[in-house]
This record gives structure tokens, C-alpha cells and sequence, in this order.
């Protein structure tokens, strides 16, 4: 297993979260969360690549959980790709008070905080390098005042660089759900994000599968556009649990379009949310 690279192979002084440090978790790596807050379960989103539908994932799961009745929050980590504001149909910018930002809430009471929530224009590029992106991610736990969330998803951007490594390394994280889609290069990819995750000792929870199938509105038969599922191979070999196969769902999609995916009902992801709820109860 590589090692991680400021490791100095002395866990008494050594401050690397690898996976072999002595004494388990290196707890006093985490961030504190901002003072006025209490965030009970913090659920990191992944994926080995883009496109394979993760910031949607990251919304359903914020949807099934508020519609439980739990307070529920959404980190936007993807710093130069975010769509969670689009898809809950938020315009409005975040304001701050002498507790530090406020999270914009959603219409049916989801907090969320993400860049595009404080740029001037929604489709402002951000042109920032490794460093600040990791920075701004640290300030959206530290500096957001979240209040009381149950359960908090972070919407964390493609792949294995600075970002994700940031979330895993400071932020508290009770595990975290690997999406990906039935191609078997995305299925390759994805044990990429799930040795990194191992690598930083974080629970991986499950993994689901988006784009699985579709139904055709013609003769009512399912279709598997991208050939057969994987998945099953995919969960053994890494010793993961499915969570759930989420359909091409027209619906799903315009829905995040429109910014109504509070809107959207979709058995499979409210499947998976009472699995992830059982696993990670508050």
C-alpha cells in the first residue's frame, strides 16, 4: 500500500493520516466544526469519475433524509463544479453575521452552502488553485453557521486529488457512499476512490449504482443502455455493500433542471436512505 507522502514513519510526532498510524483515527487532525453547530453524521459522496450522476446522488440522499424528519445539511465540496445550488433552485447569496455564514435553506428546510451560493454570478468560472479550493472547503465546516444537523452530505468532486483528500483528512466523516454507473471503465475507476478511502481508515457505507436501467414509455420493458451490471463483481471484490441501482429517470433529471428535486419521488433512492439510516443511525 503506497504510503501517504508527509508520512515520517513515526506516529509519535508524525501528523499524516495513514492508514497504519497507531491509536486508530488521527482525531486531532479534524476541524472543529463552527462553534454554534452540532453535526451528529457527516456522509461523504465519491466517485472515481465525473458524470456519473454523484451531485444527484448527494440530493436525493439529503431529500429522503429530510423527508424523514432529520435535520439535514449539504456541504458543496465540488468548489469548481457545483450544482447542488441548481438542482434545489437556489438564487439567493449567503450572508454572514457575527457567528460566521449563514447556509441558505432550502424549501423544505435543507441547509446548504456551496461557492456558488457567494459568487457574484452563478456561472462565475473559479480559477483557484489546489490550496485555496482545499482552504474553502475547511471554511465551509469551520465557518458555516449549520445550527443542529442529524445527518450532513458532502457533495465532493470526482477523483482522488486535494479536495477529497482535505474532506477525509479534517472533517469528521462517518463514512462515505461510492457512486458510479455500469461502464466497466467507471467500474475500474471506482477502486481507485475505494482504496483511497481505506488508505485514510474512513467506513465505506455502500456504493450505488446511477444510470442502471430505464423503462420505456412505449412497451413498459427495462433496458440496460450501458450492457450489463457489474456491480454485484464490483461490491465483492472491495467487500462493499450495494445500496441501491438507481434508474435514468426523465423525471429525476428535469426535476434538477427546474431546481425541484425536493419534488422528486424515487423508490430506489428512498430504499438506500433507510439501508444508509440503519447503518448510521443518530
Amino acid at each position: 500500500m503506497p504510503e501517504i507522502e508527509e508520512c515520517t514513519h513515526n506516529c509519535e510526532t508524525c501528523e499524516a493520516a495513514c492508514s497504519s498510524r497507531k491509536g486508530g483515527k488521527p482525531q486531532d487532525l479534524y476541524e472543529p466544526v463552527n462553534a454554534s453547530s452540532t453535526v451528529k453524521k457527516v456522509i461523504g459522496i465519491v466517485s472515481g469519475k465525473g458524470g456519473v450522476g454523484k451531485s444527484l446522488v448527494t440530493s436525493l440522499m439529503a431529500v429522503m433524509f429530510s423527508r424523514k424528519g432529520y435535520k439535514t445539511a449539504v456541504l458543496d465540496a465540488d468548489i469548481t463544479g457545483p450544482s447542488i445550488p441548481k438542482a434545489f433552485g437556489l438564487n439567493e447569496k449567503a450572508m454572514g453575521s457575527e457567528q460566521g455564514i449563514l447556509p441558505v435553506q432550502t424549501h423544505g428546510g435543507i441547509n446548504v452552502m456551496s461557492v456558488n451560493l457567494l459568487l457574484e454570478n452563478a456561472d462565475d468560472p473559479v480559477v483557484w488553485r489546489g490550496p485555496i479550493l482545499a482552504g474553502t472547503v475547511k471554511q465551509f465546516w469551520t465557518d458555516v453557521v449549520w445550527g443542529e444537523v442529524d445527518y450532513m452530505f458532502v457533495d465532493m468532486p470526482p477523483g482522488t486529488g486535494d479536495v477529497p483528500l482535505t474532506v477525509f483528512q479534517t472533517l469528521p466523516l462517518d463514512g462515505i457512499i461510492v457512486v458510479t454507473s455500469p461502464q466497466d471503465l467507471v467500474s475500474m475507476i471506482v477502486g481507485k476512490a475505494v482504496k483511497m478511502a481505506k488508505m485514510m481508515d474512513i467506513p465505506i457505507v455502500g456504493i450505488i449504482e446511477n444510470m442502471s436501467s430505464f423503462v420505456c414509455p412505449d412497451c413498459g420493458k427495462k433496458h440496460y443502455p450501458f450492457g450489463e451490471s457489474k456491480l454485484e463483481k464490483v461490491a465483492e471484490e472491495y467487500g462493499i455493500d450495494i445500496l441501491a441501482r438507481l434508474p435514468i429517470d426523465p423525471k429525476s433529471a428535469a426535476a434538477c433542471d427546474n431546481g425541484k428535486i425536493e419534488s422528486v419521488i424515487n423508490e430506489e433512492a428512498a430504499d438506500a436512505a433507510n439501508k444508509l439510516e440503519e447503518k448510521l443511525p443518530v
